[in-house]
């Protein structure tokens, strides 16, 4: 799904040479739930960057889906990203002055899809995170926990070939991150494939494999226990608290 071979990133100045990743490589498998965690400055933004197909780099390759992006230009990017991926970001990025169905729909609109194609594939998404009653609400009516679900359903309904979230849970306290966690758990138990950045351990735990990075490099990894053997007291469905 992903696979990423001595990737390099240098930032420049006029005085500073900044290298943010260096001989990166990383490989992710369809299905794979996969978490990317390192202290501040190591390299982790930029890897979500490069992933996400919003900056481009020095050197390496990255095959997305089987496609090289490498050389790319700005425009084949935009559709590709649009296409294939689906972001969740911390601060949520809903629109305050639109509805939950109209946030949803926005990535969809730049696909010229039809109306009812795009109908079809929001109430879908929404019925999904358990949200199809609220699609008339402003954000502002909603609980943290709730915009999450919102940000994961535009996610979804873009059907991507991976999901990349970037520290979800952020914003949430202990209970809703730990339903928001698993909802994510339930999406990829359905084959979807989810790269995560995040500072948590215990949220890393949750994922099939936690990566780290340090000074822009891979520096360790470790494949855990399937989530099933790991929860002996699973919280309620993250849709019924959220």
């Amino acid at each position: 799904m992903l696979k990423m071979q001595s990737v390099k990133k240098i930032y420049r100045t006029d005085m500073i040479e900044t290298h943010a990743l260096r001989d990166f490589s990383l490989q992710v498998n369809q299905g794979e739930f996969v978490a990317v965690t390192g202290p501040s400055g190591s390299g982790k933004t930029t890897f979500l960057s490069i992933a996400g197909l919003l900056e481009s780099f020095e050197g390496g390759s990255y095959h997305l889906d089987g496609q090289n992006v490498s050389k790319l230009n700005d425009n084949a990017r935009s559709r590709l990203r649009n296409e294939k991926i689906g972001f969740i970001f911390q601060g949520f990025n809903l629109i305050p002055d639109l509805n939950i169905y109209d946030n949803v729909e926005v990535p969809l609109r730049y696909r010229g899809m039809k109306a009812s194609a795009r109908k079809a594939r929001i109430l879908k998404a929404l019925e999904r995170v358990g949200l199809a009653s609220r699609q008339k609400h402003l954000p502002g009516q909603l609980s943290g926990g709730q915009q999450q679900r919102v940000a994961i359903a535009r996610a979804l309904a873009g059907e991507p070939a991976f999901l990349l979230a970037d520290e979800p849970t952020g914003n949430l306290d202990s209970l809703m991150a730990r339903q928001v966690m698993d909802m994510l758990a339930e999406i990829n138990a359905q084959g979807m494939t989810i790269v995560m950045v995040t500072h948590d351990p215990d949220l890393a735990r949750r994922a099939q494999r936690n990566i780290q990075i340090v000074d822009g490099e891979v520096t360790d990894f470790e494949i855990y226990e399937p989530r099933a053997s790991r929860r002996e007291n699973p919280s309620p469905s993250a849709v019924d608290v959220l």
